[in-house]
């Protein structure tokens, strides 16, 4: 049941209306919705046969207007960026080379790479044993 679709094309009136939506009742249980039309009353029995109004949405860009993906490395290139080496050091003031002790940036390359290995998912924490009361 979706509440944001309420404009309908009356399949019994033909007008423009809005969908009603109304709650069944037995005794104080809700056991359903009563799908109706606004303009005329006519009732649905489900809301597949509701004709609900097609949203239509503006087209303002196109596919041409899209611009192509920039490759800015190439993939031999990306797999040596500091940023994934092991010797990679980062903390809130700097990024560090272990390896070179200066200043890098993530995205500096170096002929001395080594990869970092890959991570672990974290941990789940056990159970610890319940004492009975």
């Amino acid at each position: 049941m979706s509440g944001s679709k309420l404009e309908i094309i009356c399949g019994a009136c033909g007008e423009d209306a809005l969908l009603r939506r109304e709650p069944v009742f037995e005794g104080f249980k809700k056991t359903g919705e009563r799908l109706s039309c606004s303009a005329c009353g006519h009732v649905y029995d489900s809301e597949d046969e509701v004709p609900f109004k097609a949203s239509r949405r503006a087209q303002v860009f196109t596919d041409a207007d899209r611009t192509v993906d920039v490759a800015v490395f190439r993939e031999e290139e990306r797999a040596r960026c500091c940023r994934y080496c092991v010797n990679y050091v980062i903390n809130p003031f700097t990024q560090w080379c272990s390896l070179h002790r200066r200043d890098v940036e993530a995205t500096d390359i170096c002929d001395q790479f080594k990869r970092k290995p890959p991570e672990k998912p974290p941990e789940k924490p056990k159970d610890k044993p319940v004492r009975p009361l």
